[in-house]
């Protein structure tokens, strides 16, 4: 099982290194392309965009040719788009492979959803998804360092050469050990299942879990957003200084996953809900305490904004497994097309909320606050509904619980 998850890892790991690793050469990829920097900051906001809705697209052919063959066409378009972005020779060709990496990205994310789903159930699928959602928060502490100094010493190009080494290995692995784990009572279809879409969206069980994904990856997308203009306009902290506290930050959410999969194992999700949610609420409550108790000049202290988002990233770590596979457990027959829904809910749901937080006339971190309650109250919601869960699970699916 650990070789599996490794495997997983490897395929989970080529969406936030599509972001992360060539932040720092933003600037010098604006240069080198005669462009505007803010042209070049908006292929993140369409990277996402493309990965929330292209997953509806991706569902679909997962359930219907199977999880290795998408994964294999996944990686070999993220090798497509990187060297496109390597070999870019103007912006609008850098755009075009950020959208193509993003498609890519689609397919195997919905791929390692997939297969989780197929193979774990209950308990151990929320560990395995803890455990990725965990370990992932190590590509924002170290690739923006490591994207940084390989494109000072080589150029804005050399990351996405180096992108193009790993997904080289990806594929290798992919080919060696990636074994077909799609269920033979697979429901397949030949064309996009809006009915079916629409059929498991009216599962008031799949939204509610999965609206907390959504509620996660909003505040995580507001604090990423915010960050900067806090941390370094406002509160003074060099770019050094700025990539060692963001970075510091990502290892806490990792330390805080691996502890939610042990409480997880020995107590079980309902109360990996809980305390997720009270963090939330704790982060949430600091910030606008902060605002309104302390003085202006301390107000300016990165602890006094980096205290709260390390309790309710902590929450975030405690929740996203639980609700994954909560969100997940009932359609073993449409794994596919509802890994996908799930995705498309947290990307499309979080990109909305922290796009609203952040567009109401408010103080950048009241605008993160009121995303971390949103998250809290969506968190607290689904667990109340997690007491009612388990019975229509093996009504849905017999013997499917351990």
């Amino acid at each position: 099982m650990q070789k599996f998850l490794f495997l997983l890892l490897t395929l989970v790991l080529l969406g936030p290194l599509g972001i992360d690793l060539y932040l720092p050469a933003i600037p010098a990829i604006a240069r080198g392309l005669d462009s505007s920097e803010s042209v070049i900051q908006a292929s993140i906001s369409l990277f996402i965009l493309v990965l929330g809705l292209g997953q509806l697209l991706a569902g679909p052919l997962v359930d219907r040719y199977g999880r290795r063959p998408i994964a294999i066409a996944g990686v070999l378009l993220y090798m497509l788009g990187v060297t496109l972005a390597a070999t870019s020779i103007n912006a609008p060709m850098f755009m075009a492979s950020r959208v193509v990496q993003s498609l890519a990205v689609c397919c195997t994310s919905v791929v390692l959803f997939s297969c989780v789903r197929d193979r774990l159930q209950g308990d151990d699928a929320a560990r395995a998804f803890g455990f990725l959602n965990g370990t992932l928060n190590i590509v924002p502490a170290l690739a923006p360092l490591i994207g940084g100094l390989i494109a000072q010493y080589y150029g804005w190009r050399a990351p996405f050469w180096a992108l193009l080494g790993y997904t080289l290995i990806v594929l290798l692995l992919v080919l060696a050990f990636l074994a077909e784990t799609r269920p033979a009572d697979t429901q397949q279809v030949g064309r996009l299942p809006v009915g079916q879409y629409i059929g498991i969206l009216r599962d008031k069980n799949f939204l509610i879990f999965a609206l907390v994904n959504a509620g996660a990856m909003g505040m995580a997308l507001t604090y990423v957003s915010l960050a900067p203009g806090v941390l370094m306009s406002s509160g003074g902290l060099t770019p050094l200084q700025f990539s060692l506290v963001f970075g510091a930050n990502g290892f806490w959410i990792m330390l805080m996953s691996f502890i939610a999969n042990r409480i997880i194992r020995k107590l079980g999700r309902p109360l990996c809900l809980t305390i997720g949610g009270l963090l939330m609420l704790i982060g949430g409550s600091g910030l606008l305490a902060g605002l309104v108790l302390l003085p202006a000049q301390m107000q300016l202290d990165s602890w006094v904004y980096m205290l709260p988002v390390a309790s309710a990233c902590a929450g975030l770590a405690f929740v996203i497994g639980p609700a994954t596979s909560y969100a997940l457990e009932p359609y073993s027959s449409q794994a596919g097309i509802a890994s996908a829904l799930v995705g498309f809910v947290q990307m499309a749901g979080g990109a909305a909320l922290g796009l609203m937080s952040m567009a109401l006339p408010l103080p950048p971190k009241a605008s993160l606050a009121l995303v971390m309650l949103t998250a809290f109250v969506l968190a607290w919601v689904a667990r109340q509904r997690s007491k009612g869960v388990k019975g229509t699970l093996k009504a849905l699916s017999p013997g499917s619980l351990g």
